[in-house]
């Protein structure tokens, strides 16, 4: 059988949802000494494993979605899905990954081994257990057809200044996310946010549940703690070619490791991530036969789409081509999805 070239997408924050609970206890259950590693590291830190976290009866959302627990959770279920995937049937070429994707991409790539994985993940996710720094919303910037609308953007970009013009109002791109923009900003900010952009579908603007303000400038002091509390020699050389979130490739033999800790604990942290470019860059560079997104959960699934789209990939035009294309010979595989699970699992 020949292999086919796939690039790995890693999940970021918003996607061990209630529809998640025991992902690992469905999956992973046989993967006992990568769960002992991370749960060992929290038991440390006087946090409850990601293993109980998991089997919890209910899912509790203040429990679920705190940061020190929702980006191990996270972390653990796509490390296992990694693990998972058949390598006789894909060879992987590439890793990305959305948002605090990132530090799970680091870590699939071997730029971290097991012990400084779960290190950067848990230090960076529990930096707002004291409490949150400003926050995050979405908002769509395309249409029905999954076509990017530019007048949009550049709108919600004017009022974005207007709000900065504001007393006391801080707001920011946050994260580019196909046909989505991610907005952080202080509550000030937000709040004139809302006021200026359109009600859409009932749904837009949403606020993120139990997010910072990630990747702005407010997040400048948790950039700062990052390098005091995380030393440049848990990075090394990547073994996979690494995309991050300004479209720059970190290769296996050229990777000067200082700037990538520089970038993961300073520019990322700060500046927005633009998940659209990373995506641009893997179907270009790579030109892989497959996307395949970690699971948990499959919400980077639309996003991932409307990318593609965007570049015309496979001659695809709309959600529509889109749609079609999945339904005969998928080219994005969530392992969050039962169906395309099983296209990569074998």
């Amino acid at each position: 059988m020949t292999k086919q070239t796939a690039v790995v997408i890693c999940p970021g924050r918003g996607t061990y949802n209630k529809e998640e609970l025991g992902y690992l206890g469905r999956y992973h259950s046989d993967k006992q000494a990568m769960l002992e590693v991370i749960d060992q590291y929290r038991r440390s830190q006087g946090q409850p494993s990601i293993t109980e976290l998991d089997a919890m009866s209910a899912y509790k959302l203040p429990v679920h979605t705190a940061g020190e627990n929702a980006s191990a959770l996270i972390y653990a279920c796509a490390r296992g899905d990694f693990a998972a995937i058949d390598r006789d049937k894909y060879d992987i070429v590439a890793v990305t990954g959305n948002s605090m994707g990132w530090y799970i991409a680091l870590a699939m790539a071997e730029a971290l081994d097991e012990q400084g994985a779960i290190e950067l993940i848990n230090t960076m996710g529990s930096m707002m257990s004291g409490g949150v720094i400003g926050g995050q919303m979405i908002y769509p910037i395309s249409d029905d057809n999954w076509h990017e609308d530019s007048t949009q953007k550049v709108q919600i970009m004017q009022w974005m200044e207007e709000a900065n013009q504001l007393p006391g109002c801080e707001v920011y791109p946050s994260i580019w996310l196909g046909g989505y923009l991610v907005l952080g900003g202080n509550e000030a900010g937000l709040k004139a946010m809302e006021q200026r952009l359109p009600r859409l579908q009932d749904r837009y603007p949403m606020r993120l549940y139990n997010h910072a303000a990630f990747h702005t400038p407010l997040l400048a002091s948790v950039s700062q703690k990052a390098f005091e509390q995380l030393p440049a020699h848990l990075f090394k050389r990547p073994q996979l070619p690494l995309i991050d979130g300004e479209g720059r490739i970190w290769q296996p033999h050229s990777t000067d490791t200082a700037a990538l800790h520089r970038y993961t604990l300073d520019t990322q942290v700060v500046a927005p991530y633009d998940y659209s470019k990373a995506i641009e860059v893997a179907i270009k560079e790579f030109a892989p036969d497959k996307l395949i997104i970690l699971g948990p959960g499959a919400t980077l699934g639309g996003a991932t789409a409307q990318v593609l789209i965007k570049h015309l990939w496979h001659k695809l035009q709309n959600k529509q081509d889109f749609i079609q294309q999945q339904q005969q010979e998928p080219l994005l595989l969530a392992m969050g999805l039962e169906g395309q699970r099983q296209g990569v699992t074998g």
